[in-house]
């Protein structure tokens, strides 16, 4: 394992999003700041993006994204994307307004496979799962909800839980993070918990269709120590089942540069 040849500060190259695709956003600690910053970077080089989430978000701001639009049908959404993404190449879409008026209700996986197949998108980067603000999760059995056609599954880890203890106050869902890692009710979350969760095949990188990719994305370095943890988690899990994760993103959304460096766990 290494840190990879010619590393670039881009997310797209991180992520090795090389062409079109569905790029879907799980865990916690930065999911939504990950998606809209891509969406952001991807639509400056000229391609179309929708950004969307098959659970719950609140409405972007408009630095988050310069259009969005609630839609019940694919016919529908598509119809309101196309003035929009002739303006700004980045739209967001929601089914309408959910249970919490606060937040906007996501579309279901099938509908997100309809609207990467209309190819009226070059991006469709899905939040697709929820943590309740917390930097760490364990996702629940019907989670996360991925359509078909996600190529790049990304797995979120808010390195700021590192040295708290494994409580609701850090960790959503901490009964099912404690089973995962290893680690009892109220220890200490060490980067050997943090390893063993995020490779454990009911981790929140579970359900990742036939050929998708799957990376993992260690945000907050820039927090005290963050980055020699993130660095630690990627040596680790090579030795913990690196070869279900194909690469470790080390890096910070909110900062410059997002992308501080990136490991290859396979090959």
């Amino acid at each position: 394992m290494g840190v990879a040849n010619g590393m670039s500060n881009r997310l797209r190259d991180a992520l090795l999003l090389e062409k079109a695709g569905v790029v879907c956003v799980v865990g916690a600690g930065g999911k939504t700041s990950l998606m809209y910053r891509l969406a952001r970077e991807l639509s400056r080089d000229g391609e179309k993006v929708l950004s969307t989430t098959t659970t719950r978000i609140l409405p972007p701001t408009p630095e988050q994204s310069p259009g969005c639009i609630l839609g019940a049908t694919v016919e529908e959404i598509i119809a309101r994307a196309a003035p929009a993404l002739g303006r700004h190449r980045h739209v967001t879409a929601a089914a309408g307004v959910s249970a919490d008026p606060a937040k906007l209700a996501g579309l279901s996986a099938e509908t997100i496979d309809r609207l990467w197949a209309s190819r009226v998108f070059d991006w469709v980067i899905v939040e697709a799962d929820g943590a309740a603000g917390r930097p760490l999760k364990a996702p629940a059995e019907h989670e996360p909800v991925i359509p078909s056609a996600c190529s790049r599954l990304v797995g979120v880890v808010g390195l700021r839980a590192l040295g708290r203890p494994l409580t609701g106050q850090w960790v959503f869902r901490p009964e099912a993070f404690s089973r995962l890692a290893g680690i009892a009710a109220g220890a200490e979350v060490t980067g050997e918990a943090v390893a063993a969760a995020l490779a454990h095949e009911q981790g929140v990188l579970k359900g990742a269709p036939g050929q998708c990719r799957r990376l993992a994305f260690l945000n907050q370095a820039d927090e005290p120590g963050g980055q020699a943890a993130g660095f630690r988690i990627a040596d680790l899990l090579k030795r913990f089942g690196g070869s279900r994760i194909q690469r470790v993103i080390v890096g910070q959304v909110l900062k410059e540069p997002p992308v501080s460096a990136v490991f290859d766990l396979q090959g």
